[in-house]
């Protein structure tokens, strides 16, 4: 299994096209660096919660906030830690397998579109902080 580390994530530019009517955002399968497998968004999650506290072995994800705000905190296996708002429906966040995240700080009326290069597996997930470091 492949360890990544914080210096692997990344922020992608998602390409808009811009006119009088408004915006419009496009992802395609060459912009991201998986196939997608499974898109999912998190809604009407209360401003004090806190949704994430899992790694995942093999799977890779790209997240973005296509409405409001929200903070993800990311931890490798080697004791490194970085936070990332995300605020904007054109920015997304990519990250790749072997990353602790969490979410927290969800404004009011955020959305966090998930897209994912594998569909759900029960086995992939870590969901204990202490086995994800060792």
């Amino acid at each position: 299994m492949e360890t990544s580390t914080v210096n692997d994530i990344k922020i992608l530019d998602i390409p808009k096209i811009k006119d009088v009517r408004g915006s419009l955002a496009v992802i395609e399968n060459d912009a991201i660096p998986f196939a997608i497998k499974r898109v999912y968004y998190l809604f009407d999650v209360p401003s004090d919660s806190y949704r994430g506290g899992h790694a995942h072995k093999d799977l890779h994800q790209l997240l973005i906030a296509i409405s409001g705000s929200f903070s993800v905190i990311l931890k490798d296996s080697l004791g490194n830690e970085k936070t990332v708002t995300l605020k904007k429906p054109d920015v997304g966040l990519l990250i790749p397998n072997m990353i602790w995240r969490e979410i927290e700080d969800f404004s009011s009326g955020a959305i966090c579109l998930v897209i994912a290069s594998d569909v759900y597996k029960e086995e992939d997930y870590i969901w204990d902080l202490e086995q994800f470091r060792s």
